[in-house]
């Protein structure tokens, strides 16, 4: 039997390739048909690279020709597989958030060292500045924002946003913040497995509704972690800071941290050191320093590394006393610890100004599920 190449068409103009929506004669899928006489030979082109796709793709050709044209057809199915470059489905790209001007993570790579302490009264002190500004807790495992600003039986509530619902961030001290520990009870414990973590951090990120911002802090926990690549899965962020202690077991794994920031792969600026607990002034005595951890000990590290020194912050009873009862330490008056606080901020403030005039904007990173992680273009 002579079989006819619009019949042939005609009968594949009923089926799909594998991944697309069309039919394989309409999507381009079918990049030619010959025929001679009972034999025919189809070439197409399909974008799924599994095998299972190619086989899926001969048999349905062959069955659909065989049932709709000429049972007998001896036919010859071409399967050529041009997948893109990048599957979308192992990418995970991060996304600005509109009216935040500038990201900035605070992060330790131990714990117990005053992050979370700095990062409190880093916002207050922008906010006293005229700073509009944020905080993200993303230290899920230990949220300690919401005891800091003294808004711990505070809950977000919903808010409409262009018809879609958005969590109103808490304020208080004219700083906004959000924090896993407004979702759950003060004894209650965050036993989850790191997606899930990470699922709890997105949401807080793209979620709420931060309105204009000129500095979002994000609080993050010690480490080097899943949370830390989840954070720069999801944001682009312009900077990082690093807080140590002067003692040498601190200052060591604040080198990992500044390490991972500065890792091809990541490539966040690093804005810099903090010294914490720099020194011990005792309340009776302001004018003494005991340097009760060493001394200098993150400010020739930020030397070693070739990274700028913030400035340090003394070990002052009434900043971990303000702390405790929820109004930072910088909210005081002319006192040794508002001095330091607005130094700090001001050091900060200037190299957030420099990166953003000598650096191109950062690239948020993705995952792939081959090649790890790796640096990739908005």
């Amino acid at each position: 039997m002579k079989l006819n190449k619009q019949e042939i068409l005609k009968a594949l103009e009923t089926i799909t390739a594998p991944g697309e929506g069309q039919n394989m004669v309409d999507s381009g899928a079918v990049k030619n048909v010959v025929v001679f006489g009972d034999e025919v030979v189809v070439d197409i082109t399909i974008k799924n690279p599994s095998l299972q796709a190619k086989k899926r793709t001969e048999v349905d050709i062959l069955k659909t020709i065989h049932d709709k044209v000429y049972e007998k057809a001896k036919i010859k199915v071409n399967v050529k597989v041009e997948a893109p470059e990048h599957p979308k489905a192992n990418v995970i790209k991060g996304e600005p958030i509109l009216g935040i001007q500038n990201i900035i993570a605070v992060a330790s790579g131990k714990g117990g060292v005053g992050k979370s302490t700095v990062t409190a009264n880093l916002a207050v002190t922008l906010a006293k500045m005229g700073f509009k500004v944020g905080v993200l807790d993303a230290d899920i495992y230990g949220p300690s924002m919401p005891i800091m600003f003294d808004v711990e039986s505070e809950r977000p509530l919903a808010v409409n946003i262009d018809g879609k619902s958005k969590m109103k961030p808490i304020e208080n001290y004219g700083v906004k913040m959000l924090s896993i520990g407004f979702f759950t009870e003060p004894n209650q414990a965050v036993v989850w497995r790191g997606p899930m973590a990470a699922k709890a951090l997105n949401q807080m990120i793209f979620d709420a509704h931060w309105g204009e911002l000129d500095f979002l802090l994000l609080d993050l926990p010690p480490g080097t972690g899943d949370i830390h690549l989840s954070i720069m899965q999801s944001l682009p962020i312009t900077g990082a800071v690093v807080v140590s202690t002067p003692q040498n077991v601190a200052l060591a794994d604040a080198k990992k941290g500044v390490a991972m920031f500065q890792q091809e792969s990541i490539s966040v600026p690093v804005l810099g050191i903090i010294e914490n607990m720099a020194y011990f002034t005792p309340e009776e005595l302001p004018d003494n320093k005991y340097y009760i951890f060493g001394k200098e000990g993150a400010k020739n590290l930020a030397e070693d590394l070739k990274v700028p020194f913030l400035g340090e912050i003394p070990l002052v009873q009434s900043i971990r006393e303000a702390g405790d009862v929820g109004r930072p330490a910088a909210l005081q008056i002319a006192t040794p610890s508002e001095r330091a606080f607005e130094t700090l901020t001001k050091n900060i403030v200037q190299e957030v100004v420099k990166r953003n005039e000598d650096l191109p904007p950062t690239e948020a990173i993705k995952i792939t599920t081959m090649a790890g992680c790796s640096a990739v273009k908005k």
